[in-house]
């Protein structure tokens, strides 16, 4: 009877540990966060992915307001969390990320998604335009004012599948299309407060036929950063994490798993 109770307790601790990876090493929490013209939504198939394989998992649901403003949000978030953390960030939300972390003590990595990774005192305008490419301009709808001036942006329906979204079914492609989140001009072009990848190690992926943020600029930004990887799909949209999950997944593991 001791030897089989001792067997049961050991079974238990194997269970144990094969759900959490150790009882006294909790996995990291992902926290993602999507960018201009996107939602939570959009990471859907990386969350499964990463749930299924025992991280705990919160998309954030991004302002997309301002630079400094949405930073402050997901700071906020981030001090809920009682684990280490691994901040993803698409598109502009590199920039909220980048600002996020810089005061944050728990965040370990910082993956950028086909994302922005600005210094100090650089905006996501400038770098779209760092190097030729970008085609986002003359897709965009007429603005919507909104009182004190500032514009919400938003993609053309019609034009939002071959702009953002062109390696993704074209049926969903439309969804995302009417679904899209706006964000203002002011938050494109605000000049960024921190930048916290020049002290968290960082890892890139993008897709090498992004229209939105040009892949030179995204190469060129992996590599001033010093990347610990940099994966570069090929014929990826600016929608890498849903056309491309398996990969993004695999990534922001790897981001987890370091050192």
């Amino acid at each position: 009877m001791r030897n089989i109770a001792r067997l049961a307790v050991a079974a238990g601790l194997y269970m144990a540990s094969s759900i959490t990876g150790h009882a006294d090493t909790p996995k990291p929490t992902i926290v993602l966060v999507h960018g201009a013209f996107a939602d939570s939504s959009s990471w859907n198939l990386v969350v499964t992915r990463l749930k299924k394989d025992g991280y705990p998992v919160v998309a954030v649901a991004n302002p997309l307001r301002g630079v400094k403003s949405d930073g402050a949000y997901v700071a906020n978030v981030i001090r809920g969390v009682k684990t280490p953390v691994v901040l993803v960030g698409h598109s502009y939300g590199g920039s909220v990320i980048s600002d996020a972390a810089s005061d944050a003590q728990n965040v370990k990595a910082l993956v950028f998604v086909a994302a922005f990774a600005p210094e100090k005192g650089e905006s996501a305008v400038d770098l779209s335009g760092k190097f030729p490419g970008s085609t986002l301009a003359p897709t965009l709808a007429p603005p919507v004012v909104l009182p004190g001036g500032e514009k919400d942006l938003y993609i053309d329906q019609s034009k939002f599948p071959g702009q953002f979204a062109a390696d993704v079914p074209a049926a969903t492609a439309r969804l995302m299309a009417v679904a899209q989140r706006p964000i203002t001009d002011a938050a494109l072009a605000e000049p960024a407060p921190a930048a916290a990848w020049e002290a968290i190690p960082s890892w890139f992926i993008y897709g090498d036929a992004d229209k939105n943020i040009p892949p030179k600029t995204l190469q060129w930004m992996a590599e001033r950063a010093k990347s610990r990887k940099t994966v570069a799909v090929e014929g990826a949209s600016h929608v890498v994490m849903i056309s491309h999950p398996g990969e993004v997944t695999k990534l922001i593991e790897e981001a987890a798993s370091a050192n």
